[in-house]
C-alpha cells in the first residue's frame, strides 16, 4: 500500500462515510441491514457519478458488490448453516448431558468445565449454537437448585467469545480479518497460527470468570422469576335471574371490554356443548368455558353475575383454581429464529403448539403481562415470551428446535442424524486445518453432505442464514476496499503514527488493539475489523515492521465484545435469560477486556520480538 500523507476529495468522502456508517451501526432504531444497504448504495452511486482513478486505474463502482461473492462471506454463510445442522440434530447433546449430570454433584468444578467446554467448542463452531446448547442446561440447574442463573450465564457467554478468538474459523470477524489481509498481499494465517497466545491469555480470563465473577455478581432475577402457572381453565355458570340470562354472547363479551374469550358453552349443565357464536343466546344454567388469569376470571364472575366453577365445584378456599398438567417455560427469540421480525399472530405459533402466551419481556423495557394484543407485537432477537401449556406440548416444542426453550428440565433432543452432523463438522474443520481445502470450500462441501444425509433441509438453511450478517459483511468489505483504493486507509495510518510519534512500537500496537476493543463494543465487530485491517497494515508499512502482529491486534481487539450487551448477539441472549442490566456488562466486561488486552499485548511482544 502506497504511503499517503495528504488527502483527496474521494478519500475524504469515504472517511466521512465511514464515520457516518459507524454512527448508523450504533442506532438501535435503524436496522443494521438498512444501514449496510445505505453504505453500499452510497458507495456505488457516489463512485459512478464521481469516478476515481488511481495509478492509471479507474475504480469501477460495481466492484463494491464483490463482497457478495467474497471467499470470507461464503465461508461465514456455510459455517452458519453447518452450525444449524448441529443444533437441529442435537449433535452436541452428549456434551450437554454430561455437563448436566455433573452440575448436580460438583457445581464449582462444573462451572469451570462448562467454561472450558464452551470455549473449546467455540473455537471451531460459531458460538451461537454453543450458547443455545448451554443456556437451557444452566437455567434448568438454577431452577432446580433455587440459585440465581446470573452468576453463571454471563461467564459462560464470555467464555465462548474467548474461545472463538483462537482460530481463523472461530468467528466471522476472524475470517474477515484474515481474508482482507490476504487480499492486501499478506500470507494467509493457518487455522492455529494464533491459537497459543489466545489460550495463554484466555487462561487468565477463565480464572477471572470462574473464581471472581460469581462472587461479586449480584443475584439478578430472571425476567419471569415466578414460575407458577398463570392461566386457568374454568367455567362461568349463569344462574337464574342473572343479568346475563337470555343475552347474546356478544353483549356478555362487551361487558368485559372484549377481554373474555369463550372456548365453548355447556348447555343447561349437561355434557352437551355448543361452539361459541356471537349471536348465541345464553340461557340460565349455561356454563361458559373460559381461559384466563385468576384476576380476570373473578372480574368476569362479578361483571356477568355468574358463579365461577372448576371441575371440583364452585371456586372457594377449599376448591381453588387449578391448572393440572400445565407447565410454563420461557422462549427466547434467538438469531435465525422463525419468530424474529414477525408476530405470534402471523406465524400462528401458539395455535400450532397448543400454548398460551402469558407475558413478554424485552431488555430495557417493562415486562408486559398477558394482554389482548400481545400476538401483534413485532418480536426481536433477545425478546423472552413466557408460555404455558401441557408438558408434552412444551417437550415437543423443545424437540422441534424451532426456538430456544428454557424450563426446569435439562432434557435435550437427539436425532439419529446427530453423529453424522458431528462427523461432517469435524471433517470441515480437519480438511481446512490440514490445508487440503480452503475453509470456504470445505464448509460448502460439508453443507452439501448435511443436505444429502438429511441433517438439515432448505428451510433450516434459510433460517440459519442471516440477512443482517450478510449485509454487514458486504458493506464492511466495500468500505474497506474504498478506504484502501482512495488512499484513505494509508492516510489514517499516517495520522495514527504521527499522533504517537516518539511512542514505542508496542505502545502503538497496544493502542490499536484497545481502539478496536472500544469500537467493537459500540459498533459492529465485523465493521470494526474490516475497516481496521487495512489501517493496521498501513501502520506496519510506515514503521517498516511485519504486518502480522498489527493485523492480529485488530483481530483480537475486534473480538473483545464484552462490555456492552449489544456488542455481540449472544450477549443479548445471555442478558435476557439472566436478567442482567447494562451496568452488569460494564462491571464484568471492562475488567475482562483489560485482562485480555494486557495479556495479548504482552504475548504479541514476546512472539514477534517487538
Amino acid at each position: 500500500m502506497e504511503l499517503v500523507t495528504s488527502i483527496n476529495s474521494h478519500s475524504l468522502a469515504v472517511m466521512l462515510l465511514t464515520v457516518f456508517a459507524l454512527f448508523l451501526f450504533t442506532r438501535e432504531k435503524v436496522p443494521l441491514e438498512t444501514s449496510s444497504l445505505f453504505i453500499l448504495v452510497a458507495l456505488t452511486v457516489g463512485f459512478t457519478v464521481f469516478p476515481y482513478t488511481y495509478e492509471n486505474t479507474t475504480i469501477h463502482a460495481i466492484d463494491f458488490f464483490s463482497g457478495f461473492g467474497h471467499e470470507a462471506l461464503i465461508a461465514v454463510c456455510a459455517l452458519m448453516i453447518a452450525g444449524q445442522g448441529l443444533v437441529r440434530t442435537g449433535a452436541l447433546e452428549p456434551v450437554g448431558r454430561v455437563l448436566s449430570k455433573l452440575w448436580g454433584s460438583y457445581p464449582k468444578l462444573s462451572l469451570l468445565l462448562t467454561l472450558v467446554v464452551g470455549a473449546t467448542l467455540s473455537a471451531f463452531v460459531n458460538n451461537v449454537p454453543i450458547v443455545i446448547l448451554l443456556l437451557p442446561i444452566l437455567t434448568a440447574v438454577s431452577i432446580r437448585t433455587k440459585t440465581s442463573a446470573s452468576k453463571v450465564l454471563m461467564p459462560m457467554g464470555f467464555a465462548t467469545l474467548i474461545g472463538g478468538m483462537s482460530t481463523t474459523i472461530g468467528t466471522s470477524t476472524n475470517l474477515l480479518v484474515v481474508s482482507v489481509a490476504v487480499d492486501m498481499g499478506l500470507k494467509s494465517f493457518g487455522m492455529f497460527d494464533f491459537f497459543l497466545p489466545v489460550v495463554i491469555a484466555g487462561a487468565f480470563a477463565m480464572l477471572y470468570l470462574w473464581l471472581v465473577v460469581p462472587y461479586f455478581m449480584n443475584e439478578r432475577k430472571a425476567p419471569f422469576s415466578d414460575t407458577s402457572p398463570r392461566i386457568f381453565t374454568a367455567k362461568l355458570m349463569i344462574p337464574e335471574d342473572s343479568i346475563s340470562q337470555d343475552q347474546p354472547l356478544d353483549d356478555l363479551i362487551a361487558k368485559t371490554d372484549g377481554m373474555m374469550k369463550v372456548l365453548r358453552i355447556h348447555r343447561n349443565s349437561t355434557d352437551m356443548y355448543v361452539l361459541p357464536n356471537s349471536k348465541t343466546i345464553i340461557k340460565a344454567e349455561d356454563m361458559l368455558v373460559v381461559e384466563d388469569t385468576p384476576e380476570n376470571l373473578k372480574t368476569y364472575e362479578t361483571v356477568l353475575g355468574a358463579v365461577l366453577y372448576t371441575s371440583l365445584g364452585a371456586v372457594d378456599d377449599e376448591h381453588p383454581l387449578m391448572a393440572e398438567e400445565q407447565q410454563i417455560a420461557e422462549v427466547i427469540i434467538s438469531q435465525g429464529s422463525r419468530l424474529n421480525n414477525t408476530t405470534l399472530s402471523q406465524t400462528r405459533f401458539l395455535q400450532r403448539h397448543n400454548l398460551v402466551a402469558l407475558a413478554l419481556h424485552r431488555s430495557g423495557k417493562k415486562t408486559e403481562t398477558i394482554m389482548k394484543d400481545m400476538g401483534d407485537i413485532n418480536l426481536k432477537v433477545g425478546d423472552v415470551i413466557l408460555i404455558q401449556g401441557k408438558s408434552e406440548h412444551i417437550t415437543e416444542l423443545k424437540k422441534s428446535r424451532e426456538l430456544l426453550v428454557l424450563d426446569s428440565t435439562a432434557d435435550l433432543a437427539h436425532s439419529k442424524q446427530a453423529p453424522i452432523a458431528f462427523f461432517i463438522m469435524f471433517g470441515i474443520v480437519a480438511v481446512a486445518a490440514l490445508g487440503i481445502l480452503p475453509i470456504a470450500i470445505s464448509a460448502t462441501l460439508g453443507v452439501f453432505l448435511m443436505f444429502l444425509t438429511n441433517c438439515i433441509n432448505w428451510k433450516d438453511a434459510s433460517n440459519a442464514l442471516n440477512t443482517q450478517v450478510v449485509l454487514i459483511v458486504v458493506a464492511s468489505l466495500a468500505l474497506g476496499q474504498a478506504l484502501l483504493k482512495t488512499g484513505a486507509a494509508s492516510y489514517l495510518a499516517h495520522l495514527f503514527v504521527s499522533a504517537m510519534q516518539g511512542s514505542s512500537t508496542i505502545f502503538m500496537l497496544s493502542g490499536l488493539m484497545l481502539l478496536m476493543a472500544i469500537m467493537t463494543n459500540i459498533v459492529s465487530n465485523n465493521a470494526a475489523a474490516v475497516i481496521g485491517t487495512p489501517i493496521a497494515i498501513g501502520i506496519a508499512q510506515q514503521l517498516n515492521l511485519p504486518a502480522e502482529p498489527f493485523v492480529l491486534a485488530v483481530l483480537f481487539g475486534a473480538n473483545m465484545s464484552y462490555a456492552t450487551p449489544m456488542a455481540y448477539k449472544t450477549n443479548l441472549l445471555v442478558m435476557t435469560a439472566g436478567g442482567y442490566t447494562f451496568n452488569d456488562f460494564l462491571k464484568v466486561g471492562i475488567p475482562l477486556t483489560i485482562i485480555m488486552w494486557a495479556s495479548l499485548t504482552w504475548l504479541l511482544m514476546l512472539f514477534y520480538n517487538l
